[in-house]
């Protein structure tokens, strides 16, 4: 099995590292093609108004100076001698659940892989407060990461779907199971703006988030995170609301 390992935090992330040691329980054709830099809220950003540029690490290691979308781009069109089997991104360092996944770059590299018909899985670890850089800890990914991915492979999935996955805040030990969850939605006032001054004396904004951040509701992603378990959501890409076409289609007609 082929599998590409993609991010959003980019090349030099931990996370990538945890991934990349999950994919290699599954298969030694491992491609590593991730942004240079991070890109976190990058969304499904395409890089249109520069050029992309490709750096080489070593033998199937790739950066590019773009977004997680770039990255898959360039790996499926420029960079791999064949398409993978399997497009894993991430871990991210943070959450990815509720409405926050429509900001992700990590779900959105998932996103791109699914748009080509690959089987794709972004994959997020949940951490516990704000201010942790480089110290979140990876555990609850790198111990429970190959036995979610597991029965995915082989699970039928129509075409345009992908899967997201989130890690909760705890030590591996204490993680409770897994949950198939829908995708939950946050308490849209959360979000905060903090301003402050650079050192030359002007006014820069921050966006922020409040340390409760979402309203839980039974069955979603937020719910199983809370209660110690790890979410597992299928999400599908084509976003028509069905149950309004025939509504809207009357005020057209006539």
């Amino acid at each position: 099995m082929r599998i590409l390992v993609t991010n959003d935090d980019g090349y030099h992330a931990p996370g990538l590292e945890v991934l990349e040691e999950i994919a290699r329980q599954f298969s030694d054709d491992i491609w590593v093609c991730a942004p240079a830099e991070e890109q976190s809220g990058a969304g499904h950003s395409l890089t249109l108004n520069h050029p992309v540029r490709l750096q080489k690490f070593g033998e199937r290691r790739f950066a590019v100076r773009g977004t997680p979308t770039d990255s898959v781009m360039m790996a499926l069109r420029t960079v791999m001698d064949g398409p993978p089997d399997l497009v894993l991104s991430g871990v991210n360092r943070g959450a990815n659940l509720g409405d926050d996944i429509t900001y992700s770059g990590t779900v959105s590299a998932a996103i791109e892989g699914a748009l080509a018909g690959i089987r794709s899985i972004a994959l997020s670890q949940v951490y516990s407060r704000e201010g942790m850089g480089d110290d979140v800890p990876f555990s609850a990914a790198r111990e429970w990461g190959a036995k979610v991915i597991e029965p995915l492979l082989g699970a039928q999935l129509p075409s345009r779907t992908l899967i997201n996955v989130n890690f909760p805040p705890i030590p591996a030990s204490d993680v409770k199971g897994i949950r198939v969850v829908r995708q939950g939605f946050h308490d849209y006032s959360r979000g905060t703006v903090v301003e402050g001054r650079d050192p030359r004396g002007y006014r820069y904004y921050w966006f922020g988030l409040d340390a409760i951040e979402h309203t839980l509701d039974h069955g979603t992603d937020l719910e199983a995170i809370d209660e110690g378990y790890i979410a597992v959501t299928p999400l599908q890409l084509d976003l028509t609301h069905h149950a309004s076409l025939g509504a809207l289609a009357e005020r057209f007609s006539g």
